[in-house]
């Protein structure tokens, strides 16, 4: 019986130890925290990678690049005037 028991005890803190980690990873997806930790890693075992990270999370920052007024194409409105006489 206190085999049973032990037997018991150990699967229930296993479980719990996989849901901590199940709940741990949704947490993490979820925020988008996880790769920030993982560049330390990627930095020692995979350094070219390191470095896309970094380009990539630059380039996202940029964001996209607005024309100013003086740069917007006429379009076909414009161009079908008849020019002033």
């Amino acid at each position: 019986m206190d085999q049973l028991w032990a037997v018991l005890v150990v699967a229930v803190v296993l479980a719990a130890v996989v849901g901590a980690l199940l709940w741990l990873a949704a947490r993490v997806r979820r925020r988008g925290i996880g790769a920030n930790v993982m560049a330390a890693v990627d930095e020692v075992w995979r350094p070219t990678a390191h470095q896309s990270y970094y380009e990539i999370r630059a380039q996202s920052e940029r964001g996209v690049a607005t024309q100013s007024p003086d740069d917007h194409d006429p379009g076909p409105a414009r161009a079908e005037r008849a020019p002033a006489t």
